[in-house]
């Protein structure tokens, strides 16, 4: 079986982290994570255009076979979760359009993958990333949290094919 490049997005108006690995069989490589920023003071649909321009040099730049993006949770702020929806638009949006599929996970999924708790804080999250792929250099929350949604598509991906196959 070849290798697939799995792209981890954790989508975010103001910077959106996103992970590339590699899964050889039960093998994970570190490719290359990242943040795209969304300059503040632009208008709403600018800042999704850089969101979107910004994903889509990503997927030319690293070739993904597949990408998984971390679902919204909903909080107080209506405002707030509304305009992080809209940036998790642009990150189904973009893989999809380029003919990628995209898996979706819940947080507490994630975490439970990555670290064996649902209730993990960020920092065992990120200690655990660096655990499982030795090599990756993430520098902000966001592309750590990018990566650990990548390790967690991985671990499913086997699981979903062969449940849409019963």
């Amino acid at each position: 079986m070849a290798p697939i490049r799995i792209l981890g997005i954790d989508p975010g108006l103001r910077n959106m982290g996103w992970g590339m690995i590699e899964q050889d069989g039960s093998k994970l490589h570190f490719i290359a994570c990242g943040t795209i920023k969304s300059d503040e003071k632009r208008e709403l649909s600018e800042r999704l255009c850089q969101l979107h321009d910004g994903l889509q040099g990503v997927i030319a730049s690293f070739s993904p076979d597949e990408a998984a993006v971390e679902e919204t949770f909903v909080n107080k702020d209506a405002r707030a979760t509304l305009k992080l929806g809209q940036a998790r638009g642009i990150a189904l949006l973009v893989p999809a359009l380029n003919g990628l599929s995209v898996g979706e996970y819940a947080p507490n999924l994630i975490k439970k993958t990555v670290v064996g708790s649902g209730h993990a804080d960020k920092d065992q999250i990120h200690m655990m990333v660096k655990v499982l792929l030795p090599k990756s250099d993430a520098k902000t929350p966001d592309a750590a949290d990018a990566l650990a949604i990548a390790i967690t598509h991985a671990q499913h991906r086997g699981l979903k094919a062969r449940m849409a196959g019963v």
